[in-house]
């Protein structure tokens, strides 16, 4: 039987992950918030009081497309780090697999 290392996950792959989702959840809901203010406030501007909750639900449909334009950058370091992640992940559960089946 050859003893081979196990690979590890690494930990700053870990905390890259974590902040790129951080920084990509934040400004999302930033922009989240901005255009429910935006919405909020051209309603008193013209004069037609809208409910918040309606401007909130009308923020939240325009800026889910609008936040995959405007913060594709962000969206793809995230994804690309979780992909790193999940690949170490994987690694070290395929090691772990085949060391049990050994036995």
């Amino acid at each position: 039987m050859t003893e081979q290392s196990s690979p590890q996950v690494d930990p700053q792959a870990r905390s890259r992950a974590r902040k790129a989702v951080g920084v990509y959840g934040f400004d999302r809901l930033l922009l989240f918030i901005a255009l429910t203010v935006v919405i909020q406030t051209l309603a008193m501007l013209i004069g037609a009081p809208v409910p918040v909750i309606m401007s909130a639900l009308l923020a939240l449909i325009v800026a889910f497309p609008l936040s995959m334009l405007v913060f594709k950058r962000h969206r793809l370091e995230a994804n690309a780090a979780v992909a790193e992640l999940k690949r170490q992940r994987a690694a070290r559960k395929d090691w772990i697999q085949s060391e049990l089946a050994d036995r």
